[in-house]
C-alpha cells in the first residue's frame, strides 16, 4: 500500500464535503498538472491519502481518505466548454487528464498545520515541506506517514 497527500481548498471541496457525499465517496477531478496527474495514475485501490486543506487560515492535514477507484478519464476536461477545468485538447477519445475516487476514512484528531510539519526535523525530505513544492497531489513515504500520524 502506498500513501499520498492531496490538497484542496476547504471552501471549494473540503473533508466535510467528502464525508457528506453519498457513500462518503467522490471523484477527485480538476487536476491540471502533469506530475500530479501521473501520481494519481500510480494510485491503487486501498492506498491511503492525507486530506490537506490549503489556502486557508491554518493550512494543514485534516483527515484521511482511501482510494476506492483507480485513475480514469476526468470528464470535467471536456464536458462543459464554460467549465473551470475544460481543456479543448482533451477529448473522450484522447483524454489528457485523469481522476481517482476517494472515500472518507476519518478526520484527524486535530489539524496538523503546515507550520508544524515544516518544523519537524523528521519530515525535511517530505515534498510538501520543501521550498517551491506546490503540487496538489504528492507521494508520502511510509516513514513520513507514521511520523505524521504520531503527531495526531
Amino acid at each position: 500500500m502506498a500513501h499520498w497527500l492531496m490538497k484542496s481548498e476547504p471552501d471549494v471541496f473540503g473533508i466535510d464535503h467528502l464525508a457528506a457525499r453519498p457513500n462518503q465517496t467522490e471523484g477527485w477531478d480538476g487536476v491540471r498538472n502533469y506530475q500530479a496527474r501521473n501520481f494519481m495514475r500510480a494510485m491503487k485501490t486501498g492506498d491511503l491519502v492525507f486530506f490537506y486543506h490549503s489556502n486557508t487560515t491554518i493550512p494543514g492535514i485534516v483527515g484521511i481518505a482511501e482510494v476506492v477507484r483507480e485513475a480514469y478519464p476526468d470528464h470535467t476536461a471536456w464536458d462543459n466548454p464554460e467549465g473551470k477545468y475544460f481543456d479543448p485538447a482533451s477529448t473522450p477519445d484522447k483524454p489528457r487528464w485523469d481522476m481517482v475516487d476517494l472515500r472518507y476514512v476519518r478526520h484527524l484528531g486535530r489539524v496538523i498545520s503546515l507550520t508544524e510539519l515544516k518544523a519537524n526535523p523528521e519530515l525535511t525530505d517530505m515534498p510538501l515541506v520543501r521550498k517551491g513544492s506546490r503540487l496538489s497531489v504528492m507521494p508520502v513515504s511510509h516513514e513520513d506517514w507514521q511520523t505524521i500520524l504520531n503527531l495526531e
